[in-house]
């Protein structure tokens, strides 16, 4: 039986949904503060979906956007935990210290035409672009 989008995973199902191995998975732990899966008796590993679409964040910024562990915890501490999960799925349905920005529209502001674009393209795009800026941060910041 396949287990909920809700279900906590194991650091095996967790290595395999990252792309990544166990000892990754493990050495991150130490790297990344925010990196906390719950430990259950004996030490056993257990991550949440959030855990999940962050250390997909992690690796990304590291294999594919050649970010340095350095410059993942910098892009942490500069835009907060759930900026650096975007970068994992933008598409994620949660939030974790996410504060309004000026990128968001107020409410009662009529949003701009999409050019027919979906959703799901859009939030592709705004994740790029984001990606674009943190690795152009991350070089002007020395």
């Amino acid at each position: 039986m396949a287990k909920g989008p809700d279900a906590f995973r194991t650091i095996s199902e967790a290595a395999e949904a990252v792309g990544a191995p166990q000892h990754v998975l493990r050495f991150w732990e130490t790297k990344f503060p925010f990196v906390a899966p719950v430990k259950r008796a004996g030490g056993r590993r257990f991550y949440r979906p959030q855990d999940i679409v962050v250390l997909k964040a992690i690796r990304r910024l590291l294999h594919d956007e050649g970010l340095t562990i350095k410059g993942v915890q910098r892009l942490h501490k500069e835009q907060g935990l759930a900026r650096l999960a975007a970068y994992g799925d933008v598409n994620a349905g949660f939030s974790m210290d996410a504060e309004p920005g000026p990128a968001h529209a107020p409410a009662n502001e009529p949003l701009a035409p999409t050019s027919g674009r979906s959703e799901r393209e859009l939030r592709a795009i705004l994740a790029d672009l984001e990606g674009a800026r943190a690795r152009l941060d991350t070089v002007l910041a020395g």
